[in-house]
């Protein structure tokens, strides 16, 4: 299974009503290791923090416009921002959620699941561990099972912030974004033929750019400092036939280097994420991308789920 621009100008339609619009800041050239202007989708002032309510309220609506979405409600595994969204979502229509988090899901994102009203549980010390768990719940109960990154409603709801993005910056030319998986896969879906879109990995996590070179999913380990939030241990099928179909770059940066951007939109920006959301930003920084002379590039700023406390100064 795959999408298209098709499926994500559907997915807009149906989750317009409940989706914020986000912003897009311009950063002068030269302040970011750009030629020319930075332009910066701050998609982490979406509706719990980060892009995953677009999936989210794409595949509960659609559920539910099928008769699908039944008084069990909704189940999800996540290492945090996926399982927000879906809370999140759920709430919104009256469902309930269950959600599955690794123990090593930061204690910000858990406690927010609660708030939300999700039932949740901690299970192994990865994504995997969970997603099992989840899988498994979801099977033996009946309830709706989210996907955090390989359904199709997911991917084609993320990349409705790549249709945004080219509203607001009608000539973009490149698009970074943090990670190989549903965020990748919408966006380049969305630009496809119209935009080139570069997939920013850690070098500990590298699903993306493992299974580009394997010619398919393979495998990874999965450790580092954004392992909360890029931390499957294997490419999407989607992602993987949407980054073949429309030529994805993929580039890697380190734990250092991300933490550094990270650091560096506080300093200069006062824009507070999550080290997920640096890792595309790393790759301008440290020239693991290199925009052409007269290239408009933008980074999204995919989430905002993260202890500011480490930012101070």
């Amino acid at each position: 299974m795959s999408i298209t621009r098709e499926d994500v100008e559907q997915a807009a339609t149906r989750i317009g009503a409940h989706v914020r619009r986000t912003p897009l800041a311009v950063i002068e050239a030269g302040a970011f290791g750009t030629p020319g202007p930075l332009a910066l989708k701050l998609e982490h002032l979406q509706h719990t923090g980060s892009f995953k309510a677009r999936g989210a309220f794409n595949r509960v609506l659609a559920a539910r416009e099928r008769g699908e979405l039944t008084p069990v409600g909704v189940v999800a595994a996540s290492g945090g921002n996926a399982g927000l969204a879906v809370a999140y979502a759920a709430a919104t229509v009256g469902a309930a959620a269950e959600v599955f988090v690794p123990a090593t899901a930061p204690a910000v994102k858990v406690a927010r699941l609660a708030a939300l009203g999700a039932t949740v549980r901690q299970v192994g010390r990865e994504y995997v561990d969970a997603y099992e768990a989840a899988r498994e719940r979801a099977d033996a109960g009946g309830a709706l099972f989210c996907h955090a990154y390989d359904q199709a409603e997911i991917c084609a709801g993320q990349g409705t912030l790549a249709l945004e993005l080219t509203e607001q910056a009608p000539d973009v030319d490149t698009v970074l974004v943090g990670g190989g998986g549903g965020l990748m896969a919408g966006v380049a879906a969305a630009l496809e033929g119209r935009a080139r879109v570069v997939g920013v990995e850690p070098t500990s996590i590298p699903t993306l750019h493992r299974a580009l070179a394997a010619g398919e999913p393979v495998d990874v380990a999965v450790s580092g400092v954004a392992a909360d939030s890029l931390g499957a241990r294997r490419l999407g099928d989607i992602a993987f036939d949407v980054a073949a179909r429309c030529g994805v770059q993929s580039v890697l940066v380190s734990d250092d280097e991300i933490v550094a951007a990270r650091r560096r939109l506080w300093q200069d920006c006062r824009l507070v994420v999550e080290h997920g959301a640096a890792t595309a930003l790393a790759a301008l920084l440290e020239g693991a991308y290199q925009p052409a002379s007269g290239e408009s590039v933008a980074v999204v700023l995919c989430g905002a789920n993260t202890d500011p406390c480490d930012l101070a100064g």
